[in-house]
This record gives structure tokens, C-alpha cells and sequence, in this order.
């Protein structure tokens, strides 16, 4: 059976525990829990099918990619994409779109990944914490909370984690640098 899986940065801690509870504050404040359904994360290849089944093939296959160049990824403030996301910017930063776009072209050829070297958006590095059920009625009530409010947050990367969807999104595998 396919299940969905992604790859991505989850954030450490203690940065991770501040992004939660700005996305606990949405629910609580506006009823918005599509960003509780995954950890706080830079997503780096987009959700993708893999049969279940050849889950342990598809972590090997993973393991083989390597990126042990080390830097830094700083969150600073926060962004939106109107009129449905609030997210947490992550500032421009070569080394993570190398990282990124060497894992693209990993997944391509090992992987057979197509979905991503076809995206036209590019990749835009950042941390959502409002999407989906973010209403176009109820961008501007919750992006006003959000557009003056200061963030800033760096942090060492140590390595990037497979997420596979059950009833949320589980980190399943860390792969360390």
C-alpha cells in the first residue's frame, strides 16, 4: 500500500517548542490545526507515494545521500503567502538551497521522485505555521497577529528527517549529517 512521506529539517530544540506553541495560540485563537498535523520543519522534498512495504529500502536509499557540509539556518520574524499562509521566514541562506537542491536531484535519479524538478515555484525555505484551513475571509485577522511580531532563532544543521503520514505526520528517520 502507497503511503505519503516527506523529507525535511525538523526544527531543534528549543526552537521547535516556541514555533508549537505559536501554531497551539492559531488553534486556540482562530481554530486553525492543519500546521499541528506536522512537527515545526523546513520541508526540503514536498510529500510523495512510496509503497509502504519498501519503507526500509527507501531509508537505505536515503542513508546514501550525503551532505556533511555544516551551517547555519537562522528564523527571523514572519511571512506569508497571500492570502493563506502565515509562516516563520527562514533567511536566504546558499548553503541550505545547495543542500536542497542536491537532494532534489538525488531523489530524481535514485528515487525516481519527479514531483519536485518539475515545480515551477522553487524552493522557498520556510516554517508554516497557518495554511490550509486558513480561510481567505481570515487571512488578514490572522496575519495582523503575526506581521509586526519579532522572531529570531538560529541554529547548527545536524541533519534532515523522513516524515511519513499516519493520522499526522511522524519523523520516522533522522539522517545525521
Amino acid at each position: 500500500m502507497n503511503k505519503k512521506y516527506f523529507i525535511a529539517i525538523v526544527l531543534p530544540e528549543p526552537v521547535i517548542t516556541t514555533v508549537e506553541e505559536l501554531k497551539q495560540q492559531l488553534f486556540t485563537q482562530f481554530n486553525l490545526r492543519g500546521a499541528l498535523r506536522s512537527p515545526a520543519h523546513i520541508t526540503l522534498h514536498r510529500p510523495f507515494e512510496w509503497k509502504e512495504e519498501r519503507e526500509e529500502d527507501l531509508i537505505e536509499r536515503i542513508k546514501m545521500f550525503k551532505w556533511e557540509k555544516e551551517f547555519e539556518i537562522q528564523l527571523a520574524n514572519f511571512n506569508c503567502f497571500i492570502p493563506r499562509v502565515v509562516y516563520v521566514d527562514v533567511l536566504q541562506n546558499d548553503e541550505l538551497y545547495k543542500l536542497q537542491n542536491e537532494l532534489k536531484w538525488y531523489a530524481h535519479k535514485n528515487l525516481k521522485l519527479y514531483n519536485e524538478t518539475g515545480d515551477m515555484r522553487g524552493f522557498h525555505p520556510h516554517v508554516t505555521i497557518a495554511f490550509r484551513d486558513l480561510k481567505k475571509n481570515k487571512f488578514e485577522e490572522v496575519w495582523s497577529e503575526f506581521k509586526n511580531r519579532k522572531l529570531d532563532f538560529t541554529f547548527q544543521y545536524s541533519g534532515f528527517s523522513l516524515l511519513k503520514l499516519e493520522t499526522v505526520w511522524k519523523e520516522i528517520r533522522f539522517f545525521e549529517k
